[in-house]
């Protein structure tokens, strides 16, 4: 991006107020009261994101008379839940090409679990009246340099060879006719394996449900330690405890209280966007009359998306690896990526020249080596996580859920016995081996994108090792 576009974008965010949009919600529901002293349960739920509270909520669905307990550190949904793009995709591999490189005799069971749990997802909207702007509409990739319509192609190949449907390669001309930008070359719609939904409204919606059916929840309650009783657990907060039969971890991004999961995971800044309303003008220079969302196909890309008040979301691009995966409320805001962003955004979209930016924030998501999930015990099957989800969080919690349940109960089924479920990715090594790591990875998929597609001799290592991505 040219210092003079950087320039250029500058006014559109002066106004721009530093808090996610989704979140500035005068709608938001206030904090239940943190714990003070001891609580006793079946099962505690360490978490209120997604993750946490699919878990809870599951939990009483398949018995109501579980006693079940949620705490959260802060407030329901104030993290990666509730500030993220709200792109809920059936997928739980990152995507068909990644879960057919890692798993290529799974793929079809794990593209079946997938769109069950969309499914399941969409009728639980509906069953607890959660007002959360569910639009099922699917996702466009689309390709903006010639070699992405190439990779499009062979995976919509890839998709019809193995019997998956719902995919839909377009040309230039039916891309543009759907959503209109100049840098457009092509793209594949997946037309029901993706929804658009307002995603703080779909933390709330689920910490309704979750106290409807009985869950205790207290907030601004954080996990310090964990530790194994004679017939249990306990947690330890800041003000008292909880003693439990079962723990079940969805924290993701923040250290586990499993110290041995820690390695595998780091956290990266992910950045948005998002404008102001758009007049029935500036839409129609634009289409998006079926309101998908759309995602470039760039190694480092952008995701875009259309709110219920016809505002456009925009983020991705930047990733920022913290030294020692030090999470800091500082880097939720970046100046440089904001005006990056901006100046792409009017690139992609020149019609819209002169519209101005509402909101630009910033925060962060965990990522594993494998970018999709991974899951297991501790303290004799007492205790189950799930982490990783690598920015598609949205819809695999709640699959992930599911097999946290099933691992505390002991189960074995079709989600337990995935080899996804029973296997980890690798994990990340100290520093400061990982940060070197990371930054050559960025730089070398930089280069890529800039050459071609042509990915060099540290990726093509990185793929022979399993660790390769593209996205």
């Amino acid at each position: 991006m040219a210092p003079e576009a950087m320039r250029s974008a500058a006014p559109s965010l002066m106004d721009a107020s530093p808090v996610p949009f989704w979140l500035d919600d005068p709608g938001r529901p206030a904090a239940l009261p943190p714990l003070t002293g001891d609580e006793h349960c079946d099962l505690l739920v360490v978490g209120g994101g997604y993750s946490g509270l699919w878990t809870a909520l599951i939990a009483k669905e398949r018995d109501p008379q579980r006693d079940v307990v949620l705490i959260e550190g802060r407030e329901v949904g104030w993290a990666a839940s509730g500030r993220n793009g709200g792109f809920c995709a059936a997928s739980l591999t990152h995507g068909l090409p990644n879960g057919l490189d890692r798993w290529p005799d799974e793929i079809g069971k794990l593209e079946e679990l997938g769109a069950r749990n969309l499914d399941a997802i969409e009728a639980a909207v509906a069953r607890y009246s959660i007002d959360c702007e569910f639009e099922r509409t699917g996702e466009i990739d689309v390709a903006t340099e010639p070699h992405q319509l190439e990779e499009l192609r062979e995976w919509h190949r890839d998709a019809e060879r193995l019997g998956f449907t719902g995919l839909e390669f377009l040309d230039r001309d039916a891309l543009r006719a759907e959503v209109d930008s100049p840098t457009f070359l092509g793209g594949l719609w997946d037309r029901d394996g993706v929804a658009m939904l307002h995603p703080a409204k779909l933390a709330w919606g689920l910490k309704r449900a979750c106290l409807d059916l009985g869950v205790r929840m207290y907030e601004n309650t954080r996990g310090v330690d964990l530790a194994g009783t004679a017939t249990g657990m306990t947690v330890r907060t800041p003000h008292g405890r909880v003693l439990a039969r079962r723990v079940a971890l969805g924290t993701n991004v923040f250290p586990s209280l499993v110290r041995r999961v820690r390695p595998y995971t780091v956290p990266v800044y992910d950045y948005a966007l998002m404008t102001e309303p758009l007049t029935d003008e500036q839409l129609g220079s634009i289409g998006w009359r079926n309101r998908q969302g759309l995602g470039d196909s760039a190694n480092q890309f952008h995701y875009f998306r259309l709110s219920a008040d016809n505002r456009i979301l925009w983020g991705g691009y930047d990733a920022v690896y913290p030294y020692g995966g030090r999470l800091s409320n500082a880097l939720d805001q970046r100046p440089e990526t904001f005006h990056k962003l901006a100046g792409q955004f009017f690139v992609c979209f020149p019609q819209l020249e002169g519209v101005r930016f509402s909101h630009a924030w910033g925060g962060a998501i965990d990522t594993c080596s494998r970018f999709s999930a991974f899951f297991g015990t501790a303290h004799r099957g007492r205790v189950a996580y799930a982490a990783g989800y690598t920015g598609l969080g949205v819809g695999a919690t709640r699959f992930g859920a599911e097999v946290m349940l099933d691992l505390l109960a002991g189960e074995r089924n079709e989600r337990t016995g995935l080899e996804m479920v029973r296997r980890k990715p690798l994990p990340f090594p100290p520093e400061p081996f990982a940060w070197t790591g990371i930054e050559l990875t960025k730089r070398s998929l930089a280069r890529a994108d800039a050459n071609g597609g042509h990915r060099n001799l540290w990726l093509r290592t990185l793929d022979r090792v399993g660790l390769g991505f593209d996205s």
